[in-house]
């Protein structure tokens, strides 16, 4: 029985997994997670030790076909470097593909979050058989993996898909660096930031919402906040999502137009909320994009739900031996 192994590393955890893949599926045998350690060095070697012990444990430890490796940006995929991510202090090109081929002597891949969250999608959830496939992170940021004729589009130098730049007005809430970018309209942070600035005005008017009554509130305002009170019924916090609605119906039509895609798949933040931010973004899209685009693109949350990041290293592994190595299952 061979199986496929995911690396995640993230900015304050990380998790090892064994899958065994299966027609349209993968069956995940084991995954252990741990808080990742300060140094790069550390890291590897307890995810190393981590990976030793779940072999061992469930008699794998010669049925390894790939290791796929998920992690924030910037990095060179095709050299299997990480280079320096902001949510990665101290990642200095490491060479994390090169450690890990030399120790286990199987293909090992790397992929930003966003590709290996498209690629879990297309190859186990929403977005099996499709061609063309968009897939939009819509959680802390918001950047897109792009499944182009058939298969994973990285660009140049793994910047493709950063459409969280994309300045949808002059002014708003600041993402990417950039005000009134897609980011900052369609993000946890940004939902964030477009809330405060309504409850101070509204407090200011002596007419606060329910989600933020005072000043010294203010600071305690996230996206699952305003969430929560719309679910309530908090007319303020209903306005708030059905704005990012319309924001984000503008920056998919700009995809739509752009790449004629068969669907767009959102996650995070769109899967909880989808039912608030559904109707203005819809009205939006018919409005912005071409009518024979929008007609064709499905736009749907992620197959794989809140468990997507589960599947997101381990379908990168999967990715990597299908198309350099002919692999079949």
């Amino acid at each position: 029985m061979k199986v496929l192994v995911g690396l995640d590393i993230g900015g304050t955890k990380c998790a090892v997994s064994i899958g065994v893949p299966s027609e349209n599926t993968i069956n995940i045998k084991c995954k252990e997670k741990f808080p990742t350690p300060e140094q790069p060095s550390e890291t590897i070697q307890l995810m190393m030790d981590t990976l030793d012990k779940l072999l061992v444990k469930h008699d794998l430890v010669n049925n390894v076909a790939a290791i796929g490796i998920s992690c924030g940006g910037p990095l060179n995929s095709k050299e299997g470097v990480i280079l320096s991510p902001p949510n990665l202090k101290n990642w200095n090109r490491v060479k994390i593909v090169q450690i890990f081929k030399r120790k286990y002597t199987v293909p090992v891949g790397l992929q930003n979050d966003a590709n290996a969250c498209a690629l879990a999608e297309w190859k186990w959830g929403n977005g099996r058989g499709c061609q063309n496939l968009v897939f939009l992170t819509f959680g802390t940021g918001m950047g897109a993996g792009l499944i182009l004729n058939g298969n994973l589009y990285e660009g140049k130098n793994d910047m493709a898909g950063e459409v969280g730049h994309i300045r949808l007005a002059n002014e708003g809430p600041i993402g990417f660096g950039k005000m009134g970018s897609f980011e900052g309209f369609c993000s946890g942070g940004g939902i964030a930031q477009l809330a405060k600035a309504h409850a101070e005005k509204l407090i200011s008017d002596g007419n606060p919402a329910k989600y933020c009554q005072t000043f010294e509130d203010v600071g305690l305002i996230t996206a699952e906040r305003v969430g929560t009170f719309a679910k309530q019924g908090d007319h303020e916090a209903i306005n708030i999502f059905h704005k990012v609605g319309e924001y984000l119906g503008l920056g998919l039509s700009i995809i739509i137009d752009m790449l004629n895609p068969d669907k767009i798949i959102l996650g995070s933040i769109y899967l909880r909320q989808s039912e608030l931010l559904e109707p203005s973004m819809r009205k939006v899209v018919s409005k912005e994009a071409l009518e024979l685009s929008a007609s064709s693109c499905k736009i749907e949350p992620a197959g794989l739900g809140e468990r997507i990041g589960d599947y997101a290293s381990l379908s990168v592994a999967l990715n990597l031996l299908e198309r350099d190595h002919g692999y079949a299952k």
